[in-house]
């Protein structure tokens, strides 16, 4: 990984000569590259969780002085239960999948001796800027290197000693192996963003991995197509008919598992006839994990009356800008769902307020009827629609995927988590003897077209 202060467009034009040299190695070269990259991390865990303990110092005295969000803090620290492991584990876990590269998908003869074939190859350069996540460093060399991809990465100033650190054990463990140097390359001055945005003839694609004010400055400034998601607005609706046991189970482990991903849950929409039943078993649990919630007048009502004075000094109004509103903290905004009648009335209410309102994440329905739950998964208009599940799976580890780059709301190309195959596109592969397109025409001497599907 080359830790380079170079003007963007050099960056951008050895990434791209790179790029084309790592989409024709083998699968196994770049397998061996990822071993290395594995090991050189794990012998050198020392070495990185000293340099993240520094910029968790520093990272902690903004964040008490108001200067940065605590939840960038939570996102920042590698020295977590388990985050390092996960990380390692992660560039097995791409290892191990199958070539994403080089994958016939559609095969058609098109006349005698002239076949078409489909064929998956890498997107080419890709431009990863985030924030405050040490480890996507690790996450994206091993994603970008399996796919055949070259990365340009531009860390968040909160986290520089750690990304100087992982950057160094990264270059070592590529330098002995096939995969180019600068196949992955890490930029550290603030102003060459601006400059990379604009190398819309060399790079192909650009993540944004942190806050919507980021998201939002990269699509307003630039030209390559952008992958990512802003806020992780992620809503659960409660229907009447849901499983108790099962409603506070899936509920409070999206809301407290990881209160600072964009994966945690943000607002809980429960069914007006069940305020009094499954919702203060929900609300107390969610309490008892230190959870505030912002209610409407009906769903705080209907807790005023049931909740111990401690308790309900947790429980606010909210106001109409809570339901759109990515907390990353122990808050949770709550909005009753009117009965309007029926239970496919309710349930449509609830899909019409997620719509209006969610960014296209991830969104739950707790439902015992299968019924509700298909009408609810086909109406929700996001990337991610779970059935009694936690948001929480919304995450590339968990998908099998390995790991990934990010979550992408968008509708073309990938949406949800993006993992290698949401790093590769395609080509079309023509092989003839002499064809030409000239012959094929209505008329006398027009040759007609087979168009019959081949086996893949």
């Amino acid at each position: 990984m080359s830790l380079t202060e170079s003007a963007a467009v050099d960056v951008a034009r050895s990434a791209s000569l790179a790029s084309r040299r790592l989409a024709i190695l083998p699968n196994a070269a770049r397998n061996e590259a990822l071993t290395a990259l594995h090991e050189a991390l794990d012998r050198n865990r020392d070495y990185i969780l000293e340099a993240n303990a520094k910029d968790v110092e520093a990272a902690t005295h903004a964040a008490n002085s108001g200067n940065l969000n605590h939840s960038v803090l939570k996102r920042l620290d590698l020295a977590r239960p388990g985050k390092y492991d996960d990380m390692l584990q992660g560039i097995l876990s791409v290892r191990d999948l199958e070539d994403p590269v080089g994958k016939i998908t559609l095969r058609t003869l098109l006349d005698e001796g002239l076949t078409m074939e489909r064929v998956s190859c890498p997107i080419g350069v890709l431009l990863i800027i985030f924030e405050a996540r040490p480890e996507v460093i690790a996450n994206i060399a091993a994603l970008a290197i399996k796919s055949g991809n070259a990365a340009i990465l531009k860390g968040g100033k909160e986290s520089l000693e750690s990304f100087v650190a992982i950057a160094n054990v990264v270059s070592e463990a590529i330098a002995g192996s096939s995969v180019p140097v600068s196949s992955i390359q890490l930029v550290k001055t603030r102003d060459a963003v601006s400059s990379l945005l604009a190398q819309d003839s060399l790079i192909d694609l650009v993540i944004p991995r942190g806050s919507n004010d980021l998201v939002k400055f990269v699509k307003d400034n630039t030209k390559i197509p952008v992958l990512g998601h802003a806020d992780g607005l992620c809503s659960a609706y409660v229907h009447l008919d849901a499983n108790p046991h099962t409603a506070v189970k899936v509920i409070v482990d999206s809301k407290t598992d990881y209160p600072a991903a964009c994966n945690a849950l943000e607002t809980l929409l429960i069914h007006e006839d069940i305020l009094g039943t499954i919702f203060p078993a929900i609300a107390t649990a969610l309490l008892d994990k230190g959870v505030s919630l912002r209610c409407d007048e009906a769903s705080r009502n209907s807790l005023l009356k049931c909740l111990s004075p401690t308790q309900t000094a947790q429980v606010k109004l909210s106001t109409d800008s809570d339901y759109e509103t990515e907390f990353l903290d122990l808050v949770l905004a709550v909005k009753t769902v009117p009965s309007a009648g029926s239970s496919t009335s309710a349930v449509e209410a609830a899909i019409a307020h997620i719509n209006e309102h969610s960014s296209k994440h991830t969104d739950i329905i707790l439902t015992e009827s299968r019924e509700m739950a298909n009408m609810f998964m086909g109406g929700i208009d996001s990337a991610g629609v779970y059935w009694n599940a936690s948001s929480r799976f919304a995450d590339g580890m968990r998908y099998g995927f390995g790991t990934e780059v990010g979550i992408s709301t968008n509708k073309i190309h990938s949406r949800g988590p993006v993992g290698l195959e949401g790093l590769t596109i395609y080509k079309y592969l023509i092989r003839g003897d002499g064809h030409v397109a000239g012959d094929y025409h209505d008329g006398v001497g027009g040759k007609k077209y087979a168009h019959t599907s081949l086996p893949l």
